[in-house]
């Protein structure tokens, strides 16, 4: 069961970037084509390439694109259908006001209607605002399981604006999600885009997060519950993501918990807090039914905090995520997301290093230690029995893990060199 290496060209990267990347029938992968020098911006092409022969097919190319933008990446397939959603930043992007975390959008591609783009989540930038359209820039999005949702992260241009005018802490990244409800249309000019998805924000954040209470300043390394949900504490499937809020800690310093929003199935009814569109002071606030939940508490232990992005098991009955041990080492914890004490995973002598993946049996979690990808099994079993070393160990390691629907293939990115020239390279490897 040896690697193998499926991509070679060293003139751009073929960038996984932690997505979900395999067609539905596994036989193809996703990718952006990204730079040194201006990262996805710089990322002209979305392509595919054929796990089996090698063959690569582009399905959106942006023709002059610059260094600065408008550029394309970060790509998922949707796990039902062959489309992929992807990061495109706005059109007008230039070396004066380039692409930026506020200037960006989501665009769907068919795989039978290549360089087609479908422009997902709406944004409006202009007062009154537009309930289903947001103002500022969507990030890493997730197809739900069936294919009948998306998440992203967030960042706001109008609070982008507010904190560069106030000199206060405005710009916050948070969560939102996006449903095709309706189109979602807005006035026509080059900041603004009409969407074929209603969006809305599911989490929210406080600049000024108080002290022992559970709000949080910032929200990222997010993903679905489970790939329909998860069963709740009074027995109802509930669809839900699980998340990293910032919460202050001991002397006020800044430390990532592990939360949990659920999500209503109607998206379109502002909450309590505020509208779904948000104000000129504030941002689109959740609607109505989310319900928002802290389910770790390591903000006083002597090493505080988890990180990666929180990974639910198939099912939805646990989320993974990294935090330190009574060693101060960082490890591989599970926590249901009915809450309940976080049980640790893994038993390593060094840090985990990250990429947290479920298989998709449920019942092994793969992640990089050392150098390599490790595959550990959940169970009552000794942990050397646990674990199994499934990539040779190299520096840097390897990243951007994915695997197949049928759960037979890992694919990863390694940095390639040639000379003077590098590139992340994509690899695959058969698994028993």
């Amino acid at each position: 069961m040896e690697e193998k290496q499926i991509t070679n060209d060293l003139s751009y990267h073929h960038d996984l970037d932690n997505n979900d990347n395999f067609s539905p029938d596994g036989e193809w992968l996703v990718y952006d084509t990204r730079t040194d020098s201006g990262g996805i911006a710089a990322s002209s092409k979305i392509e595919k390439v054929n796990i089996l022969t090698g063959e690569k097919r582009i399905l959106y190319e942006i023709k002059n694109n610059q260094v600065w933008g408008p550029g394309a990446g970060a790509v998922s397939y949707n796990p039902k259908e062959n489309s992929v959603v992807f990061i495109h930043g706005l059109a007008s992007s230039s070396e004066a006001n380039p692409y930026q975390q506020w200037r960006r959008t989501g665009v769907i591609v068919q795989d039978s209607d290549p360089n087609v783009p479908i422009f997902m989540d709406a944004r409006d930038m202009t007062f009154p605002y537009t309930p289903g359209a947001l103002r500022g820039g969507t990030h890493r999005h997730e197809w739900s399981g069936n294919g009948q949702w998306i998440g992203f992260t967030y960042n706001d241009a109008i609070m982008k604006a507010l904190e560069d005018s106030t000199g206060t802490k405005q710009n916050l990244r948070t969560i939102g999600v996006s449903k095709k409800i309706k189109p979602v249309i807005v006035d026509q000019n080059s900041e603004n885009i009409s969407g074929t998805w209603f969006s809305a924000l599911v989490v929210r954040v406080v600049p000024e997060p108080t002290p022992g209470t559970d709000e949080i300043s910032n929200a990222a390394g997010d993903s679905w519950v489970g790939q329909n949900g998860y069963i709740n504490k009074v027995g109802k499937r509930q669809i839900a993501r699980a998340f990293l809020g910032t919460v202050p800690g001991q002397k006020n310093k800044a430390v990532p918990e592990v939360f949990i929003v659920d999500i209503p199935e109607d998206i379109t009814q502002p909450g309590e807090h505020g509208p779904l569109e948000g104000t000129k002071t504030t941002l689109p606030m959740p609607p109505k039914g989310t319900l928002q939940r802290r389910l770790t508490y390591t903000a006083n232990s002597e090493k505080p905090g988890c990180s990666g992005i929180v990974r639910s098991s198939p099912d939805g009955g646990y989320l993974a995520f990294m935090a330190f041990d009574k060693n101060g080492i960082q490890q591989v914890f599970i926590i249901s997301p009915n809450g309940g004490k976080p049980v640790q995973l893994t038993e390593h002598g060094s840090d985990v290093s990250g990429n947290i993946r479920w298989h998709p049996d449920g019942q092994r979690v793969s992640y990089v230690w050392n150098g390599s990808y490790v595959l550990c099994k959940l169970g009552n079993y000794d942990f050397k029995e646990r674990f199994e070393i499934i990539t040779k160990p190299t520096n840097p390691a390897p990243t951007n893990a994915v695997w197949s629907p049928n759960g037979k293939t890992i694919a990863f990115n390694r940095l390639i060199k040639n000379g003077k020239d590098s590139a992340q390279q994509i690899f695959v490897r058969e698994i028993n």
